[in-house]
């Protein structure tokens, strides 16, 4: 394996759960995408991510589910949307993307290790 990196690299990453609350349409999106308010619970609070996610997903079936989010990296600009955290996925045989989540309900905020 090439880029090994120690568990303080790891460590660093700061990889949380947290509950869809709200799923909109992007339009402005240059690919298709979602807008999403995710609730990381009181010591993180709602934070906002574009996601790639509209091949698997209908904004109806959002609402509620728990997904895995990189919630310290700087924000960044999505067109119009300032997008505060990466919401994680992995790429399907077509190379779309299917939401990484828990298996089982967890407290909003909690730190994945």
């Amino acid at each position: 394996m090439e880029n090994l990196i120690s568990w303080d690299d790891f460590e660093k990453i700061d990889i949380r759960t947290g509950t869809i609350i709200e799923a909109e349409d992007f339009p402005k999106a240059r690919k298709p995408a979602y807008r999403l308010k995710i609730d990381f619970g009181e010591e993180i609070g709602i934070k906002k991510s574009s996601a790639q996610i509209t091949q698997h997903y209908e904004l109806s079936e959002l609402v509620g589910r728990q997904v895995l989010a990189v919630v310290n990296f700087p924000p960044r600009q999505i067109g119009p949307f300032m997008s505060e955290v990466l919401t994680l996925g992995l790429p399907d045989d077509s190379g779309n993307v299917v939401l990484a989540a828990v298996e089982k309900t967890v407290p909003n905020g909690v730190r994945l290790f």
